[in-house]
């Protein structure tokens, strides 16, 4: 069993405070086009929780020749940025993901965005590559969460649910066991919560003037993924082992991998890959591309109990 670590609290990043009823977030596209009748479906049931969403200019852009881009890059970036310095603007939400995220994370402005502090950021799939760079460029916890233009989101009532609770009232939401979790390597470990979708971690890994994945001090690595292949996954895995991202790994928390082939043969490369790194891994952890899926922060310390199957937060998702 893996210890888990020193009794207290560690210190994870920065986090920006929680939402009230009123403050306005605002709605960036920085991957995929977005559905108008998506997007307003989502925008409804923002207003439903008092809060005032701002759909920045280029959100319903689609790219003039890549028509798989919401918009040109540098509208994208412009768009982020400016949602993230106005100071009206309390948290900033990708309306979906898809891909284009990381061709945005040169063209923003760090500087400023370092300058307007800390602010909420919600996302994930694609998204998985910003909130790497918010955490190591600008120090900044983030929300692994549900997106208002995607049908987990319109469709599931727990989903919204879980999102609402974390960015309104985060203190209910610091136990994450959802009633399908299971065992996958038992042990009990603390650290600092961090990853995403797994693709994008492969694909980010290497990558000029990035520090690497895991925190300092050790960090429970949250992984799930959409229409991979099983060989696909074990060769991600296997890249992030030999490259040395996952050096410091505590613990491991598995979610979805929705339209990933038999979930056995999915689960046989989990457990051939990760087993050896001798840490605790809970499968089925309910976040992700599925139906419905839960919202994790990233950036914050947490225990994981792999024999409970329970992720516990030490701290909120946002102050």
């Amino acid at each position: 069993m893996t210890p888990a670590g020193p009794a207290g609290p560690r210190r994870g990043l920065l986090r920006p405070r929680r939402l009230r009823p009123g403050d306005r977030v605002a709605i960036v596209a920085p991957s995929g086009p977005v559905p108008r009748e998506l997007l307003d479906a989502g925008l409804d049931i923002l207003r439903g929780w008092d809060l005032d969403p701002q759909v920045m200019p280029h959100v319903l852009d689609v790219h003039p020749r890549l028509d798989h881009l919401a918009g040109t890059d540098a509208d994208r970036a412009r768009d982020l940025t400016d949602a993230w310095c106005d100071p009206a603007v309390a948290a900033v939400l990708a309306a979906r993901g898809g891909y284009g995220a990381q061709r945005t994370v040169d063209l923003l402005d760090w500087e400023a965005l370092r300058a307007a502090g800390p602010k909420a950021f919600v996302g994930y799939s694609d998204i998985t590559a910003l909130h790497g760079a918010v955490a190591a460029r600008l120090g900044q916890a983030t929300v692994h969460g549900p997106m208002p233009a995607t049908a987990s989101f319109l469709k599931d009532a727990a989903t919204q649910d879980h999102l609402r609770r974390t960015l309104l009232a985060p203190e209910t939401v610091t136990g994450i066991a959802p009633a399908g979790a299971r065992t996958l390597v038992p042990g009990r470990a603390r650290g600092t919560t961090f990853g995403g979708c797994l693709s994008l971690l492969a694909g980010e890994s290497g990558v000029r003037g990035r520090r690497p994945a895991c925190p300092d001090g050790g960090g429970i690595l949250l992984l799930e993924d959409v229409g991979e292949k099983p060989y696909r996954i074990d060769g991600y895995l296997t890249h992030l082992l030999r490259s040395g991202e996952l050096d410091g790994v505590t613990g491991i928390a598995l979610g979805s991998w929705h339209d990933c082939g038999p979930y056995e043969e999915v689960r046989a490369v989990l457990l051939d890959r990760l087993a050896p790194l001798g840490v605790p891994v809970v499968e089925e952890l309910g976040f992700g591309h599925g139906p419905a899926t839960l919202t994790l922060p990233l950036g914050v310390p947490a225990v994981l109990d792999a024999d409970a199957c329970v992720l516990t937060l030490e701290e909120t998702a946002l102050a």
